[in-house]
């Protein structure tokens, strides 16, 4: 993990040593982008989950009339849960959960998923001379998984164990339409070029487990649900420059 931070924050710092406006292409530029986003939930996941952590990583392509195009992949977690009841039929009538040495076992469980995206968008350069900052607009659509992780750390809880943890974990798959409206600030050539504003997701997904264990008798639904996630985002563009073709001049 050292190493990945050092990486990333060494690259734009040669960039910045390294690049000036005579030798670049500033217009059009391949970048990448590490990119954090807050999220809370709403529709059918705010049944299940609370507040999000999105963490993610991008690569895009702005074009010279400031459009573009972008890939990006995030990882969702979380420490809130809204479900309850869900081992209930495991607790003992003294309240707890025991493990197979007859301990008392501490269960955790946490939101988790996974989203990978395309965009398109655009930037409309509004303030100051700088035409490659400004309003910055995006959408597209993706791919959206999430599920409930539960987790026994070292102690062993048969009923929680391998493949019976799926009776429990509410993973849920389908496709994402996500929007985007912002602040982007693009420098002609250093580190400073970032990010940040309203963030929206809209899931479509569907079950895909046919029981759950904590409530055997009712069927599980198998209608289209509509998960809402919706916050705050903010990026680091990290631009890798093109250089100009050199002129060269012969008698």
């Amino acid at each position: 993990m050292r190493f990945v931070l050092i990486l990333a924050f060494s690259i734009p710092l040669f960039l910045h040593g390294q690049v000036t406006l005579d030798d670049t292409v500033v217009h059009d530029k391949v970048m990448v982008c590490p990119q954090y986003s807050s999220a809370w939930t709403g529709g059918d996941l705010v049944h299940r989950f609370g507040f999000m952590n999105l963490v993610g990583f991008g690569a895009g392509y702005k074009f010279r009339n400031n459009v573009f195009t972008i890939l990006d992949a995030n990882f969702i977690f979380g420490r809130t849960v809204n479900m309850t009841g869900l081992f209930d039929h495991l607790v003992d009538d003294k309240g707890n959960i025991t493990d197979v040495n007859g301990d008392i076992a501490k269960v955790f469980v946490m939101p988790r998923g996974f989203n990978a995206n395309v965009s398109v968008g655009r930037l409309f350069p509004v303030f100051g001379s700088n035409k490659s900052s400004g309003i910055f607009i995006h959408g597209g659509v993706g791919y959206l998984l999430h599920h409930l992780r539960v987790e026994t750390q070292d102690q062993v809880v048969p009923q929680l164990e391998l493949d019976y943890k799926k009776g429990y974990d509410r993973l849920s798959i389908g496709v994402n339409t996500h929007q985007f409206v912002g602040y982007a600030f693009l420098a002609d050539g250093g580190f400073y070029n970032f990010y940040a504003g309203l963030y929206a997701q809209q899931g479509f997904t569907k079950n895909q487990r046919t029981i759950y264990f904590d409530q055997p008798t009712v069927p599980v639904s198998t209608a289209t649900r509509l998960d809402l996630q919706f916050g705050l985002r903010a990026g680091w563009f990290i631009p890798i420059y093109k250089r100009k073709p050199k002129d060269y001049y012969f008698n």
